[in-house]
């Protein structure tokens, strides 16, 4: 990207601020509801086969991730690109033509579609993203041997870019990537450094921190993951391929403590709503384990998961009530765990192949999957077709049955599941 292209997009940019605190109070007022785990979910959207190009015919879900405002997904797959599906109720395609009985069919296209020039490593909203302000939204990517791209999610276009470059001066990609709960910096994870960049000066300017002591203390290897405490305690976490993870001080990057126990590099970390627990999960490790980042000195409980023999990234996320903890594995099944106890509550198929990505909905009752892995067999008559079930390399997004008695998202009484069926009758007619 060129110079004037850097400035255009500065002057886009610097309008990204966080919203006034009388908005915030707003959200605050709001009731969620709560999810009822004991009842089988229905599939309510699904698509698979725009995923499966003629270029890339066995091409994988990496993940997906719901807008902070609720109103879209954002996905990634192999094929380098990212794909927007807006909700229906929230101007997408018309609900009515969207199926969702059909896995061979997929409920609607995406609403838009950018395409990276190499693999995407990692990928994360604006934290202030609203549909109703265009200048927010807004999603960052970092890719291979590319600077960190930050995308307008509404017409596609690039807004801006933030370079790292490495001691030859060569650009350097960053292999995790996320903004911090202001909005206004981005931290970025590198091999043995993190570094961070002013939302407002797009370019080649950066901090950088060696996440090494003097003493070569410190945390090793590849940054592969980022998580900012969610209560504003100016706490982030680091999570490392040699298979730490790394507590830190978001306004001077002191090294609090490292957490030890891992069985394999960590590719996810993630906050529990309050802020006191940390939830880490590594490649080729069955285990999430939970920490107590007041006391940080012993795992709490281990959470298992089906992944013992995957490098994939495995995202997991914590419902909006910050009750229950969900994920998936190499199974195809999403495990749900009851973050009080550590205890398994409930769990169901997603998919026949590996579920790498499982996000709640931010304040509806809703969930969605991501699936998909590697495959190297090939047909063998070069000229066979490739096909994958409807099943295999998807995204589904998942309505569960709720509480009636906190506030029904359908201005009802709340008593009734997204598909309009009652507690009762579904689990009757859980099928």
């Amino acid at each position: 990207m060129t110079e004037e292209e850097g400035e255009e997009g500065q002057q886009q940019q610097h309008r990204l601020t966080p919203p006034d605190e009388p908005a915030e109070a707003a959200q605050q007022d709001y009731s969620w509801p709560s999810i009822r785990f004991d009842v089988p979910p229905q599939r309510t959207y699904h698509f698979h086969k725009q995923f499966a190009t003629d270029q890339k015919p066995n091409n994988f879900l990496k993940g997906a991730k719901w807008s902070p405002d609720g109103t879209c997904l954002l996905s990634s797959s192999e094929d380098n690109t990212l794909r927007v599906f807006a909700l229906p109720e929230y101007g997408g395609e018309d609900s009515a033509n969207a199926s969702s009985s059909n896995l061979d069919e997929d409920s609607f296209a995406a609403n838009l579609v950018v395409t990276e020039g190499e693999s995407v490593y990692d990928f994360c909203w604006y934290p202030y993203m609203s549909a109703t302000d265009p200048v927010s939204c807004v999603f960052a990517s970092t890719t291979r041997d590319h600077p960190i791209h930050v995308w307008d999610a509404t017409t596609g276009q690039l807004r801006c870019t933030y370079r790292a470059y490495d001691g030859v001066d060569e650009i350097t990609a960053a292999f995790s990537i996320a903004f911090n709960p202001a909005g206004n910096k981005i931290f970025a994870g590198y091999n043995k450094s993190i570094r961070v960049f002013d939302v407002h000066r797009p370019g080649r300017d950066f901090e950088s921190h060696s996440t090494l002591q003097g003493n070569k203390e410190g945390q090793t290897g590849i940054i592969s993951a980022i998580a900012f405490s969610p209560t504003h305690t100016g706490m982030l976490a680091t999570g490392s391929y040699s298979q730490t993870t790394a507590i830190y001080r978001e306004d001077n990057m002191e090294l609090l403590y490292i957490l030890h126990g891992q069985q394999g590099g960590v590719t996810h970390v993630l906050f529990s709503k309050d802020g006191n627990y940390l939830y880490t999960g590594g490649r080729k490790d069955p285990f999430i384990m939970c920490w107590d980042v007041r006391k940080a000195v012993d795992v709490v409980y281990k959470l298992y998961r089906s992944s013992e023999d995957t490098n994939q990234r495995i995202y997991f996320d914590v419902d909006p009530l910050g009750r229950h903890l969900g994920t998936g594995g190499q199974d195809g099944l999403v495990h749900i765990y009851d973050l009080q106890t550590g205890q398994w509550t409930s769990g169901f198929q997603a998919a026949s192949d590996t579920v790498n990505g499982f996000s709640f909905h931010p304040f509806l009752p809703m969930a969605a999957s991501s699936s998909g892995h590697r495959r190297f067999e090939v047909p063998e008559d070069d000229d066979a077709e490739f096909h994958l079930r409807g099943d295999e390399n998807c995204v589904s997004i998942w309505g569960f049955a709720y509480d009636s008695a906190t506030n029904g998202i359908d201005g009802g009484d709340g008593s009734a599941g997204l598909d309009g069926t009652s507690h009762e009758e579904q689990q009757q007619n859980p099928e």
